[in-house]
């Protein structure tokens, strides 16, 4: 088995009925995405959509947003996804590994992500890769 991860430059067919397979397993919430939604993220300046083939069909998804502020270059990674077929297979350390050195290569003095707790397997890869837990609070304001 072999995965290929590549960043999304155009959006096809195969990435919205991807991401109609692969969003249903992140989040029960979240709207569908089509092909208008999926290139306003691909388009979208300072945000990297990562895309994961085992042997050539999309099996995961990772989004990665750079962004500057006062204190240096950010990198934030979101919304990773593995399907549930290729769980276990090196998928998500694939994206996570790429998304770090894109954000590398764009100056990132670090990249943050969040995950929650009962993701047990997800935070396994996480520090597996290199990062590491912080003692912090995270906020959400719902608009």
């Amino acid at each position: 088995m072999s995965v290929a991860v590549e960043v999304v430059d155009k959006v096809s067919d195969e990435l919205v009925e991807a991401f109609e397979r692969l969003l249903p397993q992140l989040s029960r919430s979240a709207p569908a995405l089509g092909a208008d939604e999926l290139a306003t993220l691909v388009g979208w300046s300072g945000t990297r959509l990562l895309i994961a083939r085992v042997d050539g069909r999309i099996m995961g998804t990772l989004t990665l947003v750079t962004f500057p502020i006062p204190t240096g270059m950010r990198a934030w990674i979101e919304d990773v996804v593995v399907d549930e077929e290729a769980r276990g297979r090196g998928v998500g350390a694939a994206l996570t590994n790429e998304a770090v050195l894109i954000a590398q290569a764009a100056g990132a003095r670090t990249v943050d992500l969040t995950s929650r707790p009962s993701r047990e397997a997800a935070n396994r890869l996480y520090q597996r890769v290199g990062f590491a837990p912080r003692e912090t609070n995270v906020y959400r304001y719902g608009v």
